[in-house]
């Protein structure tokens, strides 16, 4: 299929299909006249590429964890190795961390609001 379909079939923009391409995490076939060819393969990998993008993980940790851009990838058959594990879980914690320095912003902004500041 061409990459307007492909890319209403996956739920993403043709843009995003592009740019999963670059990043080496998809690999379309070609057709004779050169535009790109997806198979039900690539929209799955796509979605599987979605779902862990949707769970937080960055495309440098995707690529890691999905290197090889033309094996079949399920949700569940993307296992991290145990460094990349760690690695994971290293990016978690400093998310975690991000938030915690967020809330504190967001509780000093309430207090100094409740407190009449600028009004």
């Amino acid at each position: 299929m061409r990459i307007g379909e492909a890319a209403r079939a996956a739920g993403v923009s043709p843009r995003a299909l592009r740019f999963y391409e670059d990043e080496g995490l998809i690999q379309p076939g070609r057709c004779a006249n050169g535009y790109r060819d997806y198979c039900r393969f690539t929209i799955d990998r796509v979605l599987v590429i979605r779902s862990l993008q949707d769970s937080g993980l960055p495309i440098p940790l995707i690529r890691e964890l999905m290197p090889d851009a033309t094996v079949p990838a399920a949700p569940d058959s993307v296992v991290p190795s145990p460094e990349l594990r760690r690695r994971i879980e290293a990016y978690r914690d400093r998310l975690d961390a991000r938030i915690t320095a967020l809330v504190a912003r967001r509780a000093a902004l309430d207090d100094l609001l409740s407190r009449g500041f600028g009004a």
